[in-house]
């Protein structure tokens, strides 16, 4: 069973920086589509960026140019590197894996890992 533990979020001013990190187990890591799905406070949870098992990358219009997905198959770990962060990037960060772009796309996932914290303020 896939285990997804995200980290590095943090509280950070409008225009600054964070790169959050997402170490899967349970899985053969390179043959999987990973996805950054945020869920904002009364919102759906939605994915901001995919990226496929040859390294083709999607994204929201709304990150589109300001954050990056990246992985390493060797630590088995994707990355979301996020850049002029705005406050309407406020959220809960998960990430998850399919061996389908199509099942990422949905999210309809029924295990999700705990997380990260994004709090844009100043």
């Amino acid at each position: 069973q896939v285990q997804l533990v995200e980290s590095g979020g943090g509280l950070v001013q409008p225009g600054g920086s964070l790169r959050l990190s997402c170490e899967v187990t349970g899985i053969i890591f390179g043959l999987y589509v990973m996805g950054w799905y945020r869920q904002a406070p009364g919102k759906q949870r939605e994915l901001v960026a995919a990226i496929t098992t040859g390294g083709t990358t999607t994204y929201s219009d709304s990150v589109k140019g300001r954050f990056t997905i990246s992985r390493d198959n060797v630590k088995n770990t994707v990355y979301l590197q996020m850049n002029s962060l705005r406050s309407e990037d406020t959220a809960v960060y998960y990430c998850n894996a399919d061996l389908l772009y199509s099942e990422i796309v949905a999210g309809n996932f029924r295990s999700w890992g705990q997380g990260t914290q994004v709090t844009v303020s100043s």
